[in-house]
């Protein structure tokens, strides 16, 4: 009888043991499936076509049509990438690419021309997990100049080539290189032709008027279900430039940053304040040592330093949570965002545009 009752105790605390083991089971899994699901869940991207004096008023109906539909091919892009697993540099640079093919834009195909009549053209990329970057400036016969940015990130010592140097690197790496008329479209021709009339012999970045002109550049930043954040811009720079000038586009920590402890940011606006300012890197560290927001940074460097500097502009951002921010002191700027939801925001002037 002893024998009977301990062997029914032993079956009993086995059957207590592999229950519980199957209830521990059975917890870890749904923690594991949670873990997945939130980071499945925290993905985004935003992109920004430029910013400046753009108003409802001087845009026809088919031209804002344009520009939407553009950006959302753009945008729904790269979030596809993303939502297929695909990292956040490689989102940034098929998004880029898209824009920087579109005449719409003053970057790449689109570019403005300089004083000279021809088109120079910058760009620069940025991924947060290991803070490597890539860019290049002057390149006058490169088709996608962002790609040609990523290659020097990846393929390269450099962070920054330029001109002529840059144009062979792009050979070398086997880049679709093309003849420089491929970038010609004839209303940025004949943009540079009124600057040149006005300009009384100042540079164009002088000039009270182009100031006030629409900043084109084309950028995108990015975090992907890996948790890790991508930036990019790419931009055919300033109406009449003269002399190589360089804006803020291929300059890491002014025109493009990405930091996965903070956030991934591209820059449009008046360059020279934007490297002054070192603008992206400002909203980056203001999070990382004030503990300041996103959105909180960005409206300090964008509203209050930035003006205050005297230069303006904008700026699109995602954190590494996945808060976004489009921030501009102009009368427009082209931006768009989609979360991990899909939902999609688009904006072209200073009210609030959602679709």
């Amino acid at each position: 009888m002893k024998k009977l009752l301990l062997l029914f105790s032993f079956v009993t605390l086995l059957s207590c043991d592999q229950n519980s083991e199957k209830k521990s089971e059975v917890s870890t899994s749904a923690e594991e499936n949670k873990t997945a699901t939130d980071t499945t869940q925290n993905f985004g991207i935003v992109i920004h076509g430029g910013a400046g004096t753009i108003l409802k008023e001087n845009m026809s109906d088919s031209l804002e049509k344009a520009y939407k539909d553009k950006m959302e091919e753009a945008i729904r892009t790269g979030h596809e990438i993303l939502a297929n697993g695909g990292t956040a540099v490689e989102a940034v640079q098929r998004t880029i690419n898209i824009m920087e093919d579109s005449p719409l834009f003053n970057s790449a195909k689109g570019a403005v021309f300089t004083n000279e009549g021809i088109n120079e053209l910058d760009a620069s990329i940025m991924e947060g997990k290991n803070l490597n970057a890539g860019a290049v400036a002057g390149v006058t016969n490169v088709k996608n100049p962002i790609n040609l940015a990523f290659e020097v990130m990846e393929n390269s010592e450099h962070v920054l080539l330029s001109g002529k140097g840059a144009e062979d690197f792009a050979k070398e790496r086997g880049l679709e290189i093309v003849d420089p008329s491929y970038f010609y479209t004839e209303n940025r021709f004949k943009a540079m032709e009124r600057a040149r009339n006005r300009e009384d012999n100042k540079t164009a970045f002088y000039d009270p008027f182009v100031k006030d002109e629409k900043f084109g550049t084309v950028g995108c930043a990015a975090l992907d279900k890996d948790g890790n954040l991508a930036a990019g811009t790419s931009t055919g720079g300033m109406s009449n430039k003269k002399y190589n000038r360089i804006g803020d586009s291929p300059i890491i920590g002014a025109g493009t940053y990405a930091n996965n402890a903070t956030c991934a940011i591209s820059s449009t606006g008046w360059g020279e304040f934007f490297i002054r300012g070192v603008v992206a890197y400002d909203i980056s560290a203001m999070m990382e040592y004030k503990g300041m927001s996103l959105q909180e940074a960005a409206s300090e460097v964008i509203q209050k330093k930035q003006p205050a500097l005297g230069g303006n502009g904008g700026i699109i951002a995602i954190d590494h949570k996945g808060n976004v921010a489009m921030e501009f002191n102009t009368e427009g700027m082209y931006r768009a965002s989609m979360n991990a939801k899909g939902d999609l925001q688009l904006g072209i002037y200073k009210e609030n545009s959602t679709e």
